[in-house]
């Protein structure tokens, strides 16, 4: 049963991970974008305060603590009190979610002044920068609303089993992001503002993409609310909340930390806060694909073991997860870490954005992949939380890695700069991940269940020594004989110089996980391999 459920995450996990690396494929097209119109600009800068406003506020209320809250407790629902009931609970959700949003997002739009001094204070001494920000703030709030709605239809469908439409829902929002965006640009005076209101227009589609797939798997509007039961007074949506708020607060404290980071960054310098956004958008790439896509594919899959009595096939569903996370996101960290530069110069250096933005920008990278299967572990730990029912656990680890960021960015940021503040944020992902596993390892533990702590640390020392070994060899191969090899770096030899360098890297890999028995890898690449036979049959 564990070995089907497994079989299931991986297979799941699979057709979000092809959506979601095609929504990300998307969002680095997108970035491309902004890097040639608008390079590390003053312009630049005040659009990714501008859209971390909104941005943070569906981290905070939508697709975190909403999403995790939502799964168990739709699939709880419809096991024990019916399918209708579980119908008639997720409208309920659509409509309260939209309500409150739609408030809140109004008084960001009403307030947007003082939340971007907030922010990014530091502006105003550069001419029109801070007001800049207000207005693209603004603009953008809107898509708070609409994004949260498409995160829950999201939830509801990942319970129902769907994954790859409401993952594909993402790419859709970055083409049409990115083609109004660009069309618009020309009719204002700050073509920028082009863009924002592209991101309003992504959102509203992200969201409507997926109601068809939620009709065909069977939700049915159901807006006539009886009197006696009021949506607010549904004992599932209290229970709901009842999880939801406590992760809410533990996400807050993730927030503060971005907030804080967000002051220290727009205070260092010109540029500074653009640097620091490209290399963490290259850094989602490999989160996206793998970190998000098998904790999206595993909390359905643990929620109903556990919700079953079956906890030792729950632990078994999360522990191949974790031991997945390790096997990709190792190797991703490393090729970004040794490979950044020219992969950076390969998807930016185009327009106005320079080599020297290039330079600095793989210097953030570096940093920020010293943390990045630290977040996939936590994006996989958190739901669990839920799904469990110990949502403290998720607060209190996150509450306590506010201290240390704090820490890590007052002591890093003067002699390290920018990249001090990379690395405040991949040391407390490591502290996160760590604090969350100690105490899930403790809850499981004080239930009578084995915790495969040692069977993990194995796989983790044997996934990272490969990941290094290999990080050693591209960056020497391209080091010593790629880079040399043509000093002018035209176009086209970033592109073969980037191929050559993953695919050797890619190839030392396999080759070390076949040799240490890295059963993961193997998996992943039958799985791989199985899905390629199909396409092409």
């Amino acid at each position: 049963m564990a070995e089907k459920s497994g079989s299931s995450v991986l297979k799941s996990a699979g057709a979000m991970g092809i959506a979601v690396f095609l929504s990300r494929i998307l969002g680095l097209v997108r970035e491309q974008v902004f890097a040639a119109m608008f390079g590390a600009s003053t312009a630049t800068d005040a659009y990714q305060i501008a859209f971390r406003i909104p941005n943070l506020l569906r981290d905070l209320f939508a697709e975190g603590a909403m999403s995790a809250a939502l799964v168990p407790t739709f699939i709880r629902v419809q096991k024990e009190e019916g399918e209708a009931r579980g119908w008639q609970v997720a409208t309920r959700v659509f409509g309260v979610l939209f309500a409150t949003v739609s408030l809140i997002s109004l008084m960001g739009i009403l307030f947007a002044e003082p939340l971007v001094a907030l922010y990014a204070g530091a502006f105003r001494n550069i001419p029109g920068k801070f007001e800049l920000t207000v207005t693209m703030t603004r603009i953008m709030m809107p898509f708070f609303p609409l994004v949260a709605l498409a995160a829950a239809f999201m939830a509801i469908l990942n319970a129902a089993g769907k994954f790859f439409i409401p993952s594909f829902a993402s790419a859709l929002f970055n083409v049409v992001s990115i083609v109004t965006g660009v069309v618009l640009a020309g009719i204002f005076e700050h073509p920028i503002e082009g863009m924002a209101w592209g991101v309003v227009a992504g959102g509203f589609i992200q969201a409507l993409i997926q109601w068809p797939v939620l009709l065909r798997v069977g939700y049915r509007p159901q807006w006539s609310l009886p009197l006696e039961s009021p949506a607010f007074r549904d004992p599932a949506l209290v229970r709901m909340m009842g999880l939801m708020i406590p992760g809410t607060v533990g996400l807050a404290a993730t927030q503060i930390n971005i907030l804080v980071n967000s002051i220290f960054a727009t205070s260092v310098g010109e540029g500074a806060v653009s640097w620091l956004n490209y290399s963490f958008r290259l850094m989602q790439f490999p989160i996206g694909v793998f970190g998000v896509s098998l904790a999206s594919a595993t909390l359905p899959a643990f929620s109903r073991h556990w919700s079953a009595r079956e906890p030792e096939q729950a632990v078994e569903v999360l522990r191949k997860s974790i031991r997945r996370v390790f096997a990709v996101n190792f190797p991703a960290s490393a090729g970004l870490a040794f490979l950044g530069v020219p992969i950076l110069s390969l998807i930016f250096e185009h327009g106005r954005f320079t080599p020297v933005d290039t330079l600095n920008t793989a210097r953030a990278l570096s940093a920020y992949s010293i943390g990045l299967t630290a977040y996939s572990v936590v994006k996989v730990l958190v739901p669990v939380c839920y799904a469990m029912g110990e949502t403290r656990i998720a607060v209190i680890s996150s509450f306590f890695s506010v201290g240390v960021n704090l820490l890590a960015n007052y002591l890093l940021v003067g002699s390290l700069g920018f990249t001090g503040l990379a690395l405040g944020t991949s040391l407390t992902a490591l502290l996160n991940a760590s604090l969350l596993w100690f105490w899930v390892g403790r809850r499981l533990r004080d239930r009578g269940i084995r915790v495969p702590g040692g069977d993990l640390l194995r796989s983790a020392l044997k996934c990272l020594g490969a990941a290094l070994i290999m990080g050693w060899g591209v960056w020497a191969l391209d080091r010593f004989f790629i880079a040399p090899a043509h000093p002018s770096n035209p176009a086209w030899f970033r592109a073969v110089r980037v191929a050559v360098g993953v695919s050797v890297g890619v190839g030392m890999y396999v080759g070390i996980s076949i040799l240490t028995g890295i059963e993961e890898t193997l998996e992943l690449l039958e799985l791989f391999k199985r899905r390629w036979s199909r396409g092409k049959r």
